[in-house]
């Protein structure tokens, strides 16, 4: 049986007055639910410069965390996850411009429009599904070794893939917090989804970019490392974008896989491998 153990911190940051990013999770109440609807871990990191980030990044967690207590016995994590973060941009886009529409009716001249990045993982069986909207970031570690899973949707990361700039130029842009793709400021918006294997002693780190801006790769990398404690493990990190500068909030999530269920797949219904 899929056995995990995790960690989570949200900090403010020294610059930031308030927070606005916002953490999630499922837990499964027994057994059986382990088996039929897994776990589920989510951030979000309510965009800067527009009114009500905060508000945002908790409605699209409330929402797919809402969501997926809700899901049908046995439904599969990568139909299901998609279709929960368009849920969450529903949400915040109908709130934001609900807010829009009140604020013109009283003559103030400007809209009241919200926007958050999203990054999801579900877990179950010997897989996990991760999901994302904007530049928050999922890692795997495995056998000591960082790999990024998600693809920034910022401009300097998609400039950095055509080939206009180099990794460290895109890195240290003006762009780099440019998001080309976000919850809220559209009707419908297209989530990256995508699947992977996990084995007993990876560990998935979920973050907003107040860590991956602040601290290199290869530091975090040290840092998760470091200890075989979570919270020690993540209170290190945080503590470490607070060390180059705090400039903005930071939010982490660290998981554990203690054991997997090992499972294939027969016409879409899973089935135990000996």
């Amino acid at each position: 049986m899929l056995e995990i153990e995790f960690a989570e911190l949200s900090d403010c940051g020294l610059s930031r007055e308030h927070n606005e990013d916002f953490l999630g999770h499922v837990v499964p109440s027994s057994p059986a639910q382990v088996q039929s609807q897994g776990w589920l871990f989510a951030l979000a990191d309510g965009v800067g410069g527009q009114d009500s980030g905060e508000v945002a990044s908790r409605m699209a967690i409330d929402t797919v965390v809402a969501g997926f207590r809700k899901i049908p016995k046995g439904i599969m994590h990568v139909s299901l996850l998609p279709r929960l973060v368009q849920e969450a941009n529903a949400a915040v886009y109908d709130a934001g411009h609900a807010g829009s529409a009140h604020t013109s009716a009283q003559g103030s001249g400007h809209g009241s429009r919200m926007a958050t990045t999203l990054v999801a993982c579900a877990l179950r069986f010997d897989s996990a599904v991760i999901s994302h909207v904007g530049d928050s970031r999922c890692y795997l570690f495995r056998n000591g070794v960082g790999v990024q899973l998600t693809r920034d949707h910022t401009m300097a990361a998609e400039q950095f893939r055509l080939g206009i700039l180099t990794e460290a130029e895109a890195s240290a842009g003006e762009h780099r917090h440019i998001l080309t793709r976000c919850l809220g400021n559209e009707l419908f918006v297209a989530a990256d989804t995508q699947t992977v294997n996990i084995m007993p002693g990876d560990v998935i780190l979920l973050c907003s970019d107040g860590l991956h801006g602040c601290v290199p790769d290869a530091r975090m990398q040290q840092l998760v490392n470091s200890t075989s404690d979570l919270e020690t493990a993540i209170e290190r990190l945080v503590a470490a974008a607070n060390d180059a500068g705090g400039h903005d909030n930071i939010s982490v999530q660290l998981i554990r896989v203690r054991s997997v269920e090992r499972m294939g797949l027969y016409r879409g219904r899973p089935y135990r491998l000996l």
